[in-house]
């Protein structure tokens, strides 16, 4: 449940090392958890903040004091939502004068020693807690002993929102009580492991798994293989509808499956993305069976690339307030598209930098891309379709668009800069109130500008549909809804209406 474009729900941390114990430093794992989070590499990081790459290796390894106005700009760069600035004052407040002993280093860097033969996930769903079954075969190619192995448990309800998950997360913080952490080494769990804490925040926790237990121990040597398992649960308060695997290690084979209750109608797919490209769906399908009252699904993969992401979301179509058929409003709020009375939905977009911001930018539409991907999954389109940032609560002025004839349209700070003399007047829906179609004039050619991801600035012409639905998504980035547009003597009708007497655009 880890935020941002590219990262899950959870996001497991894999590493091992034989080292001894550090100094907590609370900052340093809250800015690789963001830094993660925004899908960056250290590299890219120090190039966002104008810092060495270097320096920033130092302070997330804790070798290195932050400074006040690095953790300022820090919090500013990655959008923590104010997580990184409470840290700090943790850090700064807990800091013992004079201590300098670093932390163990980032966990792929330690774990360079380890391969992993497989890497399985189970995830179960019971609709009101999660239990996560997470096995893994390690393969030590390495020439010392491994002691102990890192994961990390990490929520975000609201990836598209960080100060709203930060909120929530201060009010009922993941607590160890929630968790209930077990794990075990042996095929068939034959040896319980212990494990430590290593960090211990409201939003996700890092352990060692330790190759010991009472006293005994039993680490993994060079050339020896072994499965490790564990398990753990997070109630859906804490759990955001996606589960995301990010390969940390050389790893043959990746699998995940999934298993919902098959009376919340669950619907499930796959985006895939990493450090440099888009999201994009999964290149094999997702494969689904149904056993008894469960609905299961499961993907492989062989061989991924380090530091790709897959990424697994879902909905819940039969989770209404009732046995009545769910409507189609409260199916879109459930999808995650903010509903008509929002504040955010009648303010204007802030404009992105570019490309000073084209990290910003492209997470932004991943979240739109993905967005996009579950109502497509519980809606058919024959007219086509956008979503605009402030519907997924992104005050930002992006938006996608696709057309009926399967093209993809994005926009970033668009503004129609000329419109035709001609117009025509047909029927709109929007998602943020999907009960209702509405009758709205619009000019049949608009030119709108636009900046491109590298910061050039250029003019598109779009006709017909395509003009629409590109003017629809553009008045949601200036506060504005179809209905603004509507003559004032027609109002919205009931969607059950209009799909007895509406008929597709023509032109």
């Amino acid at each position: 449940m880890t935020s941002s474009a590219d990262t899950p729900p959870l996001d497991d941390i894999d590493a091992a090392a034989d080292a001894d114990n550090a100094e907590t430093n609370v900052f340093a794992a809250e800015l690789a958890h963001w830094r993660d989070v925004r899908g960056l590499s250290r590299g890219a990081l120090a190039r966002k903040l104008g810092y060495s790459r270097p320096y920033v290796s130092k302070i997330e390894s804790g070798s290195e004091k932050p400074s006040e106005s690095f953790a300022a700009h820090a919090e500013a760069t990655l959008q923590a939502g104010g997580a990184l600035r409470a840290a700090f004052a943790e850090f700064a407040n807990t800091r013992t004068p004079g201590s300098r002993k670093p932390i163990p280093a980032e966990p792929a860097e330690q774990g360079s020693s380890l391969v992993v033969d497989h890497d399985d996930a189970v995830l179960r769903y019971d609709s009101l807690t999660y239990r996560l079954t997470q096995r893994r075969r390690l393969i030590n190619t390495g020439t010392e002993p491994v002691t102990r192995y890192l994961i990390r448990i990490s929520v975000d309800r609201w990836p598209g929102d960080p100060e709203r998950s930060n909120r929530l997360y201060q009010e009922h913080p993941l607590t160890w009580e929630e968790v209930d952490l077990h794990a075990w080494s042996g095929e068939n769990r034959v040896e319980a492991m212990d494990w430590t804490a290593h960090h211990d925040t409201a939003a996700f926790k890092e352990v060692w798994l330790l190759f010991s237990r009472d006293g005994r121990h039993f680490p993994l040597y060079p050339g020896q293989a072994a499965w490790i398992e564990y398990e753990y649960i997070v109630s859906d308060l804490h759990w955001g509808n996606w589960f995301q695997r990010a390969v940390r290690l050389p790893t043959t084979r990746l699998s995940v499956r999934l298993n919902f209750p098959a009376d919340l109608e669950p619907v499930v797919w796959g985006l895939q993305t990493s450090m440099t490209a888009e999201a994009q769906p999964f290149r094999t399908p997702i494969q689904y069976e149904v056993d008894a009252d469960r609905h299961l699904y499961s993907w492989s993969t062989d061989n991924p690339p380090l530091h790709a992401r897959y990424r697994l979301e879902w909905d819940f179509r039969g989770r209404g307030d009732d046995g009545d058929r769910t409507p189609p409003s409260k199916v879109m709020a459930g999808l995650g598209i903010v509903q008509e009375g929002d504040p955010i939905l009648r303010q204007t977009a802030r404009g992105f930098d570019l490309p000073t911001e084209a990290e910003t930018a492209r997470r932004v539409v991943a979240e739109l891309t993905s967005a996009a991907e579950r109502v497509a999954k519980a809606h058919v389109f024959g007219k086509g379709m956008g979503v605009a940032a402030p519907q997924i609560g992104i005050g930002r002025a992006a938006a996608i668009v696709r057309t009926t004839d399967g093209n993809s349209i994005t926009l970033l700070n668009p503004r129609i800069v000329e419109t035709s003399p001609t117009t025509d007047e047909q029927y709109e829906g929007c998602l943020s109130f999907f009960d209702l179609r509405g009758r709205v004039p619009r000019p049949l050619t608009i030119h709108v500008e636009h900046t491109d991801i590298d910061g050039r600035t250029r003019i598109t012409v779009f006709e017909h549909g395509d003009a629409r639905l590109v003017a629809h998504e553009i008045d949601h980035l200036h506060g504005q809804l179809y209905t603004d547009r509507m003559r004032s003597d027609i109002e919205p009708i009931p969607v059950e209406q209009y799909r007895g007497s509406g008929t597709s655009w023509t032109y």
